[in-house]
């Protein structure tokens, strides 16, 4: 069935983003508009239908739609997001979402966000962060236990999402920063590490046999050709200054 990926239009608000391991530096709106509508090209020249929602200029950070929702074959979960901010970015896309998918919800004490949560197979690996408490990874493990999927809890260190240190290529093949998290949750994969001078280049979106990657992580890219991955780089030099990386712009799912 083919892959559809929910993106939203980078909000007019953006510079008013949540920061927690970045300094603030201003966000050229019509540039990240522009980078944002090329990430949407990528996609669709990947072979995805790209649903592509309106910007909410009241939450300036909902642009990186990952965040706001977990989907899987059987179901959708929609999180508490971990900063008071976004948590009613969920609202529309659970709209959305509910189209294609049944939907359950997280609740509070439980906060999560989406890019604390990496699928690979039948196993969630979920970042115990600043913004993803236990309470949340708890709640979720419940809610799919019936489906037949393991959660795993991962510390992690130093910087914003699991995603922001660690992304699954193929199979039981990972891209991976130890220096952020603890790797012995991942002893079971196959794991290839970023270049030391590259320390955000684990986030990179594998769609449908190619990966793609922010053209700011060239030794990365070439890592990854070399071990037979057709890369695509794409510019996203503004909403990185958001603490964004590629994966944080869209919800992939089939349809």
């Amino acid at each position: 069935m083919p892959l559809h990926a929910i993106t939203r239009e980078v909000s007019s608000s953006i510079n008013r983003c949540e920061l927690t391991f970045h300094d603030r530096l201003p966000i050229d709106l019509a540039k990240a508009r522009e980078q944002h509508r090329a990430y949407e090209n990528c996609l669709t020249e990947l072979g995805l239908k790209v649903i592509s929602l309106p910007e909410e200029p009241d939450f300036p950070d909902s642009v990186f739609v990952e965040d706001a929702a977990i989907v899987l074959d059987e179901i959708a979960i929609i999180p508490v997001m971990g900063a008071l901010s976004r948590r009613d970015e969920t609202k529309s896309l659970a709209r959305e979402l509910s189209k294609y998918r049944p939907i359950r919800y997280l609740t509070e004490p439980a906060t999560l966000d989406g890019g604390d949560v990496l699928q690979v197979g039948r196993r969630l690996f979920v970042g115990a962060t600043q913004r993803t408490n236990l309470v949340a990874i708890n709640q979720l493990r419940e809610i799919l236990r019936p489906y037949g999927y393991e959660v795993e809890p991962v510390g992690v260190r130093g910087i914003l999402h699991l995603k922001s240190a660690c992304s699954h290529l193929r199979e039981n093949t990972l891209l991976v920063n130890r220096a952020f998290l603890d790797e012995a949750a991942f002893r079971d994969c196959e794991v290839i590490d970023v270049p030391a001078h590259e320390p955000a280049a684990a986030n990179v979106l594998t769609v449908n046999d190619s990966v793609i990657i922010a053209t700011s992580f060239p030794e990365t890219a070439a890592l990854l050709g070399r071990n037979g991955y057709a890369v695509r780089p794409v510019e996203v030099s503004e909403l990185q200054k958001a603490e964004a990386g590629v994966t944080c712009c869209s919800v992939i799912f089939r349809a």
